[in-house]
């Protein structure tokens, strides 16, 4: 389908690749209908950079958000008649009152900006879990009782009577929850990050952790969130895109909504492994896909208005859910994925 509702450039993400304008063109190229230009709150701790941005300051990054969102806003009004461009903000979960007041400071500075949250989590313990095996580790040690930290048991999360990967799990969904209870994200970013390197580990099996996925999936329903089926996790090594078979099934059965990310961070990722994404979508019986597009009430200093309808969503109000009409599996779009289709449910 034609959409992405997560996407980030070299231009204003350190371990990104290319221009925000060139992930533009891009997308049109590619037959995009709507992208959401979704760049990475900045973070105002030096201890929270990553190796990547070893030469800036947090006040460096908070710089590069104001660009980007200047940046962003001149390019939606430039590509306006060949695509709708909506401006995001992808959040952190660090620690969560340092966040959380960062947070509340970027969305009243950039009110008039800012079309909708991607809710994301990226740390637990405030150590980075996506950003190589390395530092997962070191947050799976974390949980280790003192006496593991000096020996290579520690990152060894599987073995007979370790907890470490449940509880990093545990923290993670508490995070998760934490974040979408209090800032209604419009959609909900790569839901089972945790599993990144542990894609085989099985949430059902515990019931403490299985509570909190559908606790926090029922949340994020009760106000209209998107899920996204984000297909970054192909390049990670994962067989499917986020989330894994068992959250995505309960998704569709809670009545959740379900959206496409391709979570680029470059031109040259933009609609990657799309085809996985619908093969996906397929073999799990997805009949809907939904996307955002911006609530047209939404003056300038004005406010926004909800309509009737029940469409528009999160306590911004500036944007509103729509579905894609018809069958989005027979949109034209997938036309050029046809060789990595399943030839079976093309029918």
């Amino acid at each position: 389908m034609p959409i992405s509702l997560h996407s980030h450039s070299g231009q204003f993400c350190q371990h990104g690749t290319g221009s925000l304008r060139s992930v533009i063109e891009r997308a049109i190229e590619r037959g995009f209908i709507s992208y959401g230009l979704t760049e990475h709150m900045p973070r105002n701790r030096l201890m929270d950079l990553y190796p990547e941005e070893s030469h800036m300051s947090p006040t460096d990054l908070l710089d590069q958000f104001d660009r980007f969102v200047i940046e962003a806003n001149q390019l939606k009004e430039l590509y306006n008649s060949e695509l709708e461009l909506l401006i995001g903000l992808e959040t952190e979960m660090i620690e969560r009152s340092v966040t959380f007041e960062l947070l509340d400071n970027l969305l009243e500075t950039h009110r008039p900006s800012i079309d909708y949250l991607v809710g994301s989590v990226h740390h637990v313990n405030q150590i980075p879990i996506d950003f190589d095996l390395e530092t997962f580790n070191r947050a799976l040690c974390s949980f280790k009782p003192p006496r593991a930290l000096t020996s290579d048991r520690c990152v060894e999360p599987e073995e007979e009577g370790d907890d470490s990967l449940r509880l990093l799990c545990e923290a993670y969904f508490q995070a998760q929850y934490d974040l979408i209870d209090s800032y209604r994200p419009e959609v909900i970013g790569h839901f089972d990050l945790c599993l990144l390197f542990h894609p085989k580990f099985d949430l059902t099996q515990h019931q403490s952790l299985w509570n909190q996925v559908e606790r926090n999936i029922r949340l994020a329903i009760s106000y209209g969130a998107l899920f996204e089926v984000n297909s970054a996790s192909i390049r990670k090594g994962w067989s499917t895109p986020y989330p894994s078979k068992p959250i995505l099934s309960l998704i569709i059965s809670l009545g959740g909504k379900l959206t496409l990310s391709d979570d680029s961070h470059g031109p040259e990722r933009v609609s990657e492994n799309y085809s996985e994404s619908y093969n996906y979508l397929r073999d799990n019986g997805v009949k809907e896909l939904w996307y955002l597009t911006r609530n047209n009430s939404c003056k300038m200093g004005q406010g926004c208005d909800d309509g009737d309808d029940g469409s528009v969503i999160g306590p911004r109000r500036r944007v509103r859910s729509v579905t894609i009409e018809g069958d989005w599996w027979e949109h034209p779009f997938w036309d050029r994925f046809t060789s990595s289709l399943n030839p079976l449910q093309k029918k």
